[in-house]
C-alpha cells in the first residue's frame, strides 16, 4: 500500500492508545470513533445518561469540532485527533475547576513533544505552538444542572493537528495553524492521545494542584512580549510582565495601568491586525 494511501485510511485504534497508557489508566473508560459532529458535544449526551468520570472519547474526524468563543474547530479525516474527557466530582473544588484548561495546557505540550521531539510552546490562555503555529487548541466546558445549583460535570476538548491536510490548510488558517509532524508517523495519533491522557490526569490527580505551574509558566512564550488584549468592544495595546501562581498573566498598559487577566483572548500581532 503507498503511503499516501495509508495516511488517509489509517484509523486510531482503541487497543493502541490503550497499549500506550500508564498502567493506571488501563482500565480508563474509552471510546474511539473514525468521525463524529463534536466530540465535546458527543460525550456532553454521553455524560447524560450517565456515563462515569474519566470517560474519554476519541475520534479521527468532526464535522462540528468546537472552539473557543463559538468558534468552529478544523477537525479533517486522517489528520488529527480529537479528545473529549468527563470530569466528576461529588465536590468540586474551586481552585482545581479553575486549572483545568491550564493543567490540559501543560500536558498537550509535554504529549506533543514526547511523541515529536519538536519544542512546544503555550500562547496564553491555553493555545499550544510548534514552531511559530498553532497545533492544538484546548476547550473546557462545565455542566450546572444539580440541584444544589453546583457544578456537576466538566468536559475537557483537545484537538491537536498531527498532519497537515492533503490540500493544506484553510487560506483563513493558513498564517496561524500548523501541523506537529512533517511527515507521516504511523501511530502517532493514538501515541500522542495516551501520552496526553496520562500527562493531564496525573496532574489532574494529583494532591498538589500547583504541582504543574513553573512548567506553564517556563512554557508560556508571551511573557515579556508586546501583546493587544482583545475584548468584545476593544483591543489595547499591553505588556507581559509575568505569569503568576495561578496561571494568570499580569500586563502593563500603555498608561501605565497594570491589570491581572485570568481569562481572554491576547495576540502578539499590531492592533490593526488582530
Amino acid at each position: 500500500m503507498h503511503e499516501k494511501e495509508f495516511f488517509y485510511t489509517d484509523n486510531i485504534r482503541e487497543a493502541g492508545i490503550r497499549a500506550a497508557l500508564g498502567q493506571e489508566l488501563r482500565d480508563l473508560p474509552l471510546q474511539v470513533l473514525p468521525v463524529v459532529d463534536s466530540t465535546n458535544i458527543r460525550l456532553r449526551k454521553m455524560a447524560e445518561d450517565g456515563a462515569p468520570d474519566g470517560m474519554a472519547l476519541i475520534a479521527g474526524a468532526q464535522t462540528a469540532g468546537k472552539g473557543r468563543l463559538g468558534r468552529t474547530f478544523y477537525s479533517p479525516a486522517g489528520t488529527g485527533v480529537y479528545i473529549s474527557l468527563l470530569l466528576r466530582q461529588t465536590g468540586w473544588d474551586p481552585e482545581l475547576t479553575g486549572r483545568i484548561t491550564t493543567m490540559a495546557a501543560v500536558a498537550a505540550s509535554e504529549a506533543v513533544e514526547s511523541v515529536s521531539g519538536k519544542k512546544a510552546g503555550i500562547k496564553w490562555v491555553n493555545d499550544i505552538y510548534v514552531e511559530g503555529k498553532k497545533v492544538c487548541g484546548i476547550l473546557a466546558e462545565g455542566s450546572g444542572h444539580r440541584e444544589d445549583g453546583g457544578l456537576s460535570y466538566v468536559i475537557l476538548g483537545a484537538g491537536f493537528n498531527v498532519f497537515s491536510p492533503e490540500a493544506g490548510f484553510p487560506e483563513e488558517l493558513l498564517q496561524k495553524a500548523g501541523a506537529i509532524f512533517d511527515t507521516y508517523e504511523e501511530q502517532a495519533r493514538e501515541n500522542l492521545a495516551a501520552g496526553f491522557l496520562n500527562r493531564f490526569l496525573h496532574y489532574y490527580r494529583a494532591k498538589d494542584h500547583k504541582k504543574y505551574v513553573g512548567k506553564y509558566q517556563t512554557r508560556c512564550f508571551v511573557t515579556g512580549k508586546d501583546i493587544v488584549v482583545i475584548t468584545p468592544t476593544e483591543k489595547r495595546r499591553a505588556h507581559v510582565l509575568a505569569v503568576d501562581e495561578n496561571c494568570h498573566l499580569k500586563v502593563r498598559y500603555e498608561d501605565g495601568r497594570e491589570e491581572m487577566l485570568s481569562s481572554g483572548e491576547i495576540s502578539i500581532r499590531p492592533v490593526a491586525e488582530a
